[in-house]
């Protein structure tokens, strides 16, 4: 199973850091171990001092396929999730500055934070799908696919030209503005609205910073 990430697909969020907006996806892996599932709690690492959440929709590739042409894309992908790319910025900002890979800033242990996946049918239009992040109760991150640079076909057409997709493979599609630092103690909440889920979305993530 690949862990496919997706950068800087909300341009606000590119502008929040002070990164160009991209003109084709910004494209990073995670390994399987990043993994965190079943609302388990992440431990805050020691090699960091600025721990960041970036919460953004996985999908969830349902057939395998290379050089995938953008109007059969949607046949490649059925479950959508929510997930957390945890992100050691200190660390990913002296990466960066040495001109350095900085996959340890994004894919140490625990850093894919992970919730149930679900049809993609219960959701109004895969366009315009809302979700949001609680920190401490406190909405901190809102985003909606149709403020996506590239969209969920546009990213499996383009990744299938570079990687071969595997069922089971899953995609980090992007963290819309709002990106923070978390601590010891918080609790992060995630929700995506469905149209079958209570007025305020449907819980799908919950994660203690330990």
């Amino acid at each position: 199973m690949k862990i496919i990430c997706i950068g800087r697909n909300y341009a606000d969020h590119a502008k929040e850091l002070n990164n160009p907006v991209p003109k084709k996806p910004l494209v990073f892996m995670k390994p399987s171990s990043a993994l965190l599932v079943n609302n388990k709690p992440l431990y805050y690492p020691t090699f960091t001092e600025d721990l960041h959440y970036e919460a953004e929709l996985v999908l969830k590739i349902c057939r395998n396929g290379r050089h995938v042409q953008p109007e059969f894309a949607h046949k490649y992908y059925n479950q959508i999730a929510f997930g957390i790319d945890f992100t050691a910025r200190d660390v990913q900002q002296q990466c960066k500055e040495k001109g350095h890979p900085w996959e340890i800033a994004k894919g140490f242990d625990g850093s894919a934070g992970l919730s149930n996946f679900v049809s993609i049918d219960r959701v109004e239009d895969k366009n315009a799908i809302e979700f949001y992040l609680k920190k401490n109760e406190e909405i901190v991150q809102y985003g909606n696919t149709k403020d996506l640079i590239f969209t969920f076909d546009y990213l499996i057409s383009y990744v299938s030209q570079y990687f071969k997709l595997h069922q089971g493979d899953i995609i980090f599609t992007g963290t819309p503005a709002g990106v923070g630092a978390v601590e010891i103690g918080d609790v992060l909440e995630g929700f995506i609205k469905l149209k079958d889920a209570p007025e305020g979305g449907q819980l799908f993530l919950n994660c203690e910073i330990r």
